[in-house]
């Protein structure tokens, strides 16, 4: 397959959204822009909608039902479609899924995507419960950055928290990653009334300890469970607040913490030890962070989420198993970018009601 020839941008007609009229942008064949004139240079490619935790905040107790095999994206596919987003501006990639690492032969696929053009950041979120093992072989395959979820310290909340997790093989995980020399070692903490509220600061401490960033995260209200709620939801301004209680914290506008998400760092000092911590606050209900999105993404079953509060309905899969070519595939992308939302609607009422491990964060 091959790129249509460079040419000028082309205008398309009027689109008429939630009533209003708005005109779509130039169409540029090699950038990614929304309606609202955000350009797209971050690809989360969800690998498998498998994991090997039944996180709380992520799917029920019983779990969910996975789709079969033959409808995941195989690794040619993930490979062809990554060099198209990449064509079209895409600089970053992040894996994920599901829990990427149960993909089998992820190690190879890390290997493929790191060796495309253009691809100048390939990272991945993981669980960690299996990376000890992998560290060392995904580091060599290419792979740059890794985030790492681990909600709490304490190995009985942590087994409640991810239902049945163990704390010590993440931990294990955790100091492989760091022997073999990541680019960037990043936790990742969901915080969840009730759950893990008092378990922040110790994480806070070991992360400023190991010299590595810590992430907490404001819960979504997206599953199919009522598992989120009042009872369960931590705004970010008090974790923030309970994070400053221990440490002098000011925004970090240094830009030297990699990663194009939306989490927003800041850095300070244990007000007693002195200890360093950097520490980012990802807000996605109580302090929207749309207007600078970035993103895309690809669902494991190929279907492009222009929004991780929309379902999205392109079926790159389909389109690629049809026999599209290039040309088809870049024009159906740039069409669904025109149902990419100038925001997300997340509501306590009508919650995004799919499982988290399908759509891959």
């Amino acid at each position: 397959m091959s790129l249509p020839s460079r040419c000028a941008e082309r205008p398309a007609s009027s689109l008429a959204i939630g009533g209003a009229v708005r005109p779509e942008i130039l169409r540029n064949p090699f950038q990614l822009v929304d309606l609202q004139r955000r350009q797209v240079e971050y690809l989360r490619l969800s690998v498998t909608d498998r994991c090997n935790y039944r996180c709380s905040y992520c799917m029920p107790a019983e779990g969910v039902d996975v789709v079969p095999r033959a409808d995941l994206l195989d690794f040619d596919e993930m490979v062809t479609l990554t060099r198209l987003f990449v064509q079209l501006g895409v600089r970053r990639v992040r894996l994920t899924g599901g829990e990427p690492l149960v993909r089998r032969g992820i190690v190879d696929l890390v290997r493929q995507l790191a060796a495309i053009p253009g691809v100048d950041d390939l990272a991945m979120t993981t669980n960690g419960h299996l990376l000890a093992n992998l560290a060392e072989p995904l580091r060599e395959a290419g792979l740059q950055r890794l985030n790492i979820s681990i909600d709490t310290l304490d190995p009985r909340k942590f087994a409640e928290v991810s239902r049945g997790g163990a704390l010590q093989p993440v931990l294990d995980g955790i100091a492989a990653a760091q022997r073999v020399g990541f680019a960037s070692i990043k936790l990742n903490a969901v915080t969840l009334k009730g759950l893990n509220d008092d378990a922040l600061l110790p994480l806070c401490d070991f992360a400023a300890r190991e010299n590595l960033v810590l992430r907490l995260i404001e819960y979504m209200p997206i599953g199919v469970d009522a598992f989120w709620g009042p009872e369960t939801w931590l705004p970010v301004a008090e974790t923030r607040a309970q994070v400053m209680a221990a440490y002098a914290l000011e925004p970090d506008e240094s830009g030297e913490i990699p990663g194009g998400g939306p989490a927003r760092y800041w850095r300070g000092r244990h007000r007693q030890t002195g200890q360093e911590l950097r520490v980012g606050f990802i807000s996605a209900v109580s302090e929207k962070f749309c207007e600078a999105c970035n993103r895309v993404r690809l669902s494991p079953t190929g279907t492009l989420r222009e929004c991780l509060s929309a379902r999205g309905s392109l079926s790159l899969r389909d389109l690629l198993r049809s026999g599209a070519t290039e040309a088809a595939l870049t024009e159906a992308i740039h069409d669904a970018m025109a149902g990419k939302v100038e925001g997300h609607n997340y509501d306590a009422a009508v919650p995004t009601l799919e499982s988290m491990s399908a759509i891959g964060g």
